[in-house]
């Protein structure tokens, strides 16, 4: 008799249902770091359930910051008895759907109770360490459901019997145990304040071994993670091993792999630094990542799955030597565009920081804008991988043409996109490694995935994606927004439909064929012209506004009032006359166009020196 979820709109719900349980229950073990690192464990003071006796207290930040963990706390609390509710109900025969539903209701109940104790006794590290401990249980249990419930259809065994062991699962199960561990031996280390005991990194106060005990409690923190670490990386080469043609193994094991690198890299800043706030957190909120990330690997790792082969797996008498396989992986970035992103990027910062930046500053950002561009470049090219078979200009695509597997382009993009958040985070500024996540997601997500085959405005507020770069060259400078940095977003905005509208007009039987609703395709030619010149007249009208906006000077109002010009003359030329070469001339021009207006920002700004 089987035990698999039923396939129905229910099971359906219920993948999601715990899935946003394990994800507020992640932001509400984040917020927790963050109440640790910034002292405001106390912001609400002995009283609980109430704040400082009061439903609705006056708001300081660490009050602010401790309220808003209870208020979390609140909304974690109905989705893991709704998550065990309809587990009873409708899945309670399922195994490993059941007993993990059970068991974190229990946990819940648990650190209900350890947070009014940890209050009430005002923070003593043995109750602080184990409230995070049994947080991160929670955590796994939710996650354990949220993998078994999206796995369920490739193999009924998977609502049986989890278990199956072989050399990486073995090895998996061990490493999540490990950072288990390593969570709770940094929660004693931040509780008991040994986090400034060892100044340096790698030895501790220049030597092996510490003098004090706070001393020996950080130092074995460091300790425990070189052994994790060991098996971490240990994991990740038998997943590349032994299953990298199972697709979701290989994914998880990638991204876990590269979020335990970022830890190691955050924790050794953390500590040059001198533990600033933000560094502090971000070393709390990946940690918790990486245990999520081990859980999710050990998890499949050990499930008895027989799950489909990837369709774009790279038969063995086409695999071909390191430099074609180096060659596919960086054609996966999409180099011309990423280099046309960062161009806008290095623009802003010399518009923002009137004039040159730092080199340090400058590399450090064009690396991280680079990382991020790219991986979401990757990204893009695993979902549309079936579209760009359909299409001429996309079909010699690596992952498209077989070249690269999806499970390595995937895992590619995902380590791409991890390290550029950590690099600009780091070495930047919190708000350039926001700003490009945002822009990351926006691409991958809200064009990729949601837009692209939904709608014809797919271009339109897709756009907004390609017109983060200058903010995150703004943010590199400044540290901040303004309205001087959303006057470049729009340009780049609606600089993009006539852009890629002139590419769709050359390639609208390859959409039709894939099935993308581009303008050309649903409205047709005549009409897809008229917006170009809309568009255009719009943008040429924008660029113009940047001098008595006060973001340029003269200069470059001589220069966008020329190049404009020649925007139009093409846009005008493609209304009046139908065929590919006008449409081709605007497209190559209109390439050209962004990196000339921008270069001539850059220019007005070094000549003026305003």
């Amino acid at each position: 008799m089987t035990t698999a979820l039923p396939t129905s709109p229910s099971a359906r719900r219920f993948r999601w249902l715990a899935l946003s349980a394990a994800v507020t229950t992640f932001g509400l073990i984040v917020l927790g770091g963050i109440v640790r690192v910034t002292g405001s464990g106390m912001g609400c003071g002995d009283h609980w359930p109430l704040c400082n006796g009061q439903l609705f207290p006056p708001l300081d930040l660490p009050t602010f910051i401790e309220l808003s963990h209870r208020l979390v706390t609140t909304l974690v609390t109905p989705l893991v008895l709704a998550v065990a509710f309809f587990a009873w109900r409708s899945f309670r025969r399922v195994r490993w759907i059941m007993a993990p539903a059970l068991w974190a209701v229990a946990l819940l109940v648990i650190q209900i109770l350890l947070g009014a104790i940890t209050v009430k006794l005002e923070l003593p590290p043995a109750v602080v360490a184990l409230h995070l401990a049994n947080a991160q249980a929670l955590l796994a249990l939710l996650l354990v459901i949220t993998v078994v419930a999206f796995q369920y259809d490739q193999d009924p065994r998977v609502g049986e019997s989890l278990l199956h062991f072989d050399a990486l699962s073995r090895l998996a199960g061990a490493a999540a145990l490990g950072v288990y561990v390593l969570i709770i031996t940094g929660a004693l280390v931040t509780a008991g304040r040994a986090a400034a005991s060892c100044v340096g990194w790698p030895l501790c106060n220049g030597a092996l071994t510490p003098t004090s005990a706070a001393g020996w409690l950080h130092m074995g923190h460091r300790y425990v993670a070189g052994a994790v670490g060991l098996m971490v990386i240990g994991a990740v080469l038998q997943a590349w091993r032994l299953r990298r043609a199972d697709a979701p193994v290989f994914v998880a094991a990638g991204a876990t792999g590269a979020l335990f690198l970022a830890q190691i890299f955050v924790g050794a800043f953390n500590v040059l630094r001198a533990f600033p706030t933000f560094l502090n957190g971000l070393h709390i909120a990946t940690a918790s990542a990486v245990w999520a990330g081990m859980v999710v690997f050990a998890v499949l790792a050990m499930q008895a799955v027989r799950r489909s082969p990837l369709k774009f797996a790279v038969p063995a008498q086409q695999r071909r030597g390191w430099r074609a396989v180096v060659a596919d992986y960086f054609l996966l970035t999409k180099p011309i565009i990423v280099g046309l992103l960062l161009v806008t990027t290095a623009a802003a910062m010399v518009v923002a920081g009137h004039g040159w930046p730092p080199a340090d500053l400058f590399w450090w950002t064009m690396l991280g804008g680079g990382l991020a561009a790219g991986g979401a470049g990757a990204l893009n090219q695993v979902i549309d991988r079936h579209l760009d078979q359909h299409m001429s200009r996309t079909s010699r695509r690596p992952i498209a043409a077989g070249r690269v597997d999806t499970a390595g382009g995937l895992a590619f993009g995902l380590a791409l996109s991890v390290a550029s958040f950590y690099v600009l985070a780091v070495f930047v500024t919190p708000l350039a490694a926001l700003l490009a996540l945002f822009g990351n997601l926006y691409y991958v997500v809200g064009y990729s995935l949601l837009l692209k085959q939904s709608t014809v405005q797919n271009i339109v507020i897709g756009g907004g994606a390609g017109a983060v770069p200058p903010l995150v060259g703004w943010a590199a400078a400044t540290g901040r927004l303004n309205m001087e940095a959303l006057f470049l977003f729009a340009l780049i905005f609606f600089w993009t439909p006539p852009h890629f509208w002139a590419l769709a007009l050359l390639k609208k039987n390859d959409y039709a064929r894939a099935q993308v609703p581009m303008l050309p395709v649903l409205w047709g030619e005549d009409e897809t012209r008229r917006h170009i010149v809309l568009y255009t007249l719009l943008m040429v009208a924008l660029s113009l506004l940047l001098t008595p906006a006060g973001v340029a000077g003269w200069f470059y109002l001589l220069a966008a009032a020329l190049l404009g010009a020649g925007f139009l003359f093409f846009a005008v030329w493609l209304w009046r006359r139908q065929g590919n070469k006008p449409a081709w001339r605007l497209y190559k021009y209109s390439s050209v166009y962004l990196a000339l207006i921008f270069a001539a920002l850059v220019v007005d700004r070094l000549i003026t020196g305003n």
